[in-house]
This record gives C-alpha cells, structure tokens and sequence, in this order.
C-alpha cells in the first residue's frame, strides 16, 4: 500500500503532503507552524494583524525551534502586504503563501531572495495567471473553507479544472479534516492539501481554549457565512456577534488603523477577530471553515500528525 507522498514546493520538500493552514488574527503563529514543520508537513504563521517586526519575530522563533519547511500566509489586501513580505524574507520563510486577492509584485520581491511564491487561487484563469508570474505551487481553495472566501464551488468541483490548467503542484483546501479526505483530494490530481480548522484546534494553536471549544461544539447548523468589510464573505462560526451581524447591526469602529487598501467599513475585522483570539467569543469573530462541524477534540500536533496517516493508511487497505 503507498505510502503518503512527500510535497515538493520550488526546492523545499515537506515529508507529508500536509500544509498548516494560516490562520488570523494570530491563530497560526510560531508554535503551531514549528510543530507542524517538525511534525513533516508545512507550517504557515498567518501574517495579517501582525505588525512586519513581530511578523519576523514570529518565523525567527519558528526557525530556532524546526529544521522542517515553515513559510507565511499574508492577504493581498492589507495595507502593509509589501512590509510584511519582506520582513517574512527576512526572518527566513521558505515560501510565501498569498490570498484575498492577487498581488504582481510579490514574485519580484520573493524571487530576488529565491523564496517560493503560492497564491490561493478560486478558478482555472487566475491559476494560469499566477503560473505565468511564476508560481511555485497553488492552493485552489473551495467554498468549504474559513475565513475569506473567493468562490462558491466546491474544493473538489474545482480542483481537476485547475490540475489541467497549469503544470505546478496544485494544493487543495476546504473541508479537509481526516487522512481519508487528504487520499480522496490527491486522487482527483492534488499534490497536497491545506488544512486550517483542524488544526485551529490543536494544543499548539494559538487560539484561547473558549476559541478551540467552540470547534469541538460545533455542528453544522453553527457554520454560518458573515459579511466582512474586506469585501469577501467569511464562514464562521456562530456566536452573538454573527446573529447582530445577520440582522444588520454592526458595532461602530473606534479607531480605525486603516489596516486594509480596501475596507467597506461596516466594522473592524481586525478588532473583532482579536477579540475572538483574547477568549471573547461572544463578540468576537471566530473564523471556521464547514469542517469545524466534524472536529470533536484538541489534540497535540503531533498526535494529529500521526492520526492522519493512520487514517491515510486505513482509507487506502484493499488497493
């Protein structure tokens, strides 16, 4: 029976297929990616809402810590995308992973330190798009994710179209919570899979314990979309702050930071995911991909790590 298979991304090379989703407002900082690096797979510390000093503090402290692959997720669509970049160039990332938008630029700057480039990706056409800059790898990102989402097809409905259409491994994310949906994504073309949510809820998740509750409590009718000011909707998880959200009441912004190149300003999405990451997840925003419903423990990662190619192994007896 075949063994789960190593993902090769530019010239790093993770012994699992497996890439730590990142993760904001700092969810998915250097503990969780070290552990996951360490673990075999590829770890991400989430950039947006860090400041770029803390955000190369953050990959600095990963690096002590793993020799394994640890790179960053930074959106497009903050307004110090091109500081944080740079100051994950120089903390030592080894790829750059970019979404909520599509950034040019980046290969450039990425390409002159000779560190790979990822952008997530929603359809056939901005795959090709990010091949032509010179993309690594992409991560085709369906509508079973967290967070901000860039289409409404399913990860599996999109995922043959974009293998057809560029020659770079292809990285699928939505949904993906047990070894058995990490064999079912790689047997449609995948090189890999992303997986956020499950590991949100791990010991080494910067997440509070009421943040990581909220995951093993959750069923599928507590999935929710949400309007972001970001201009994508968001899945969460429901709570208080969603149902005023739902019915049009959106708390005023204090002080705005001015965080984002775009903001529709209906509320602070900053604000109210560090609150949800300080333990209030009554009025904050706790961000959850659909797969939160099938998550019903904390593990370490380690522990998660060896579970899924158990089930890797499991999923794949009688080929």
């Amino acid at each position: 029976m075949p063994e789960m298979p190593a993902l090769t991304i530019g010239t790093k090379t993770a012994r699992l297929p497996i890439v730590q989703g990142g993760m904001a407002v700092r969810i998915s900082l250097a503990p969780l990616a070290s552990a996951v690096a360490e673990a075999g797979g590829v770890g991400l510390i989430a950039g947006s809402g860090l400041s770029p000093d803390e955000m190369r503090d953050e990959m600095r402290a990963a690096r002590a810590t793993t020799t394994g692959v640890v790179g960053v997720n930074i959106m497009v669509a903050v307004r110090r995308f091109k500081e944080l970049v740079h100051a994950a160039l120089e903390g030592g990332t080894d790829l750059i992973v970019a979404g909520a938008g599509f950034s040019r630029d980046v290969f450039e700057w990425a390409g002159d330190a000779g560190v790979p480039v990822v952008p997530i990706v929603g359809s056939a056409r901005v795959a090709k798009l990010a091949e032509r800059f010179g993309a690594a790898a992409v991560v085709v990102e369906g509508v079973e994710a967290g967070g901000h989402l860039g289409t409404d097809r399913p990860m599996l409905d999109l995922l043959p179209e974009i293998v057809e259409a560029v020659d770079v491994p292809v990285i699928g994310a939505g949904g993906v919570v047990t070894g058995a949906d990490i064999r079912r994504t790689l047997a449609a073309g995948a090189a890999g899979v992303q997986m956020g949510s499950r590991f949100a809820a791990t010991v080494e998740s910067s997440a509070p314990d009421a943040f990581k509750q909220m995951y093993v409590d959750a069923t599928d009718d507590d999935i929710v979309l949400v309007k972001s000011p970001v201009g994508l909707p968001g899945r969460a998880i429901r709570n208080p702050f969603s149902r005023r959200m739902a019915e049009g009441e959106f708390p005023a912004i204090g002080q705005c930071i001015s965080c984002l190149k775009k903001c529709g300003k209906d509320y602070c999405i900053v604000e109210r995911l560090e609150r949800a990451q300080r333990g209030d997840v009554e009025d904050g925003l706790v961000f959850a991909g659909s797969s939160a419903a099938r998550i019903h423990d904390v593990p370490t990662v380690a522990e998660l790590m060896g579970r899924l190619v158990s089930e890797w192994d499991e999923s794949g007896e009688g080929e």
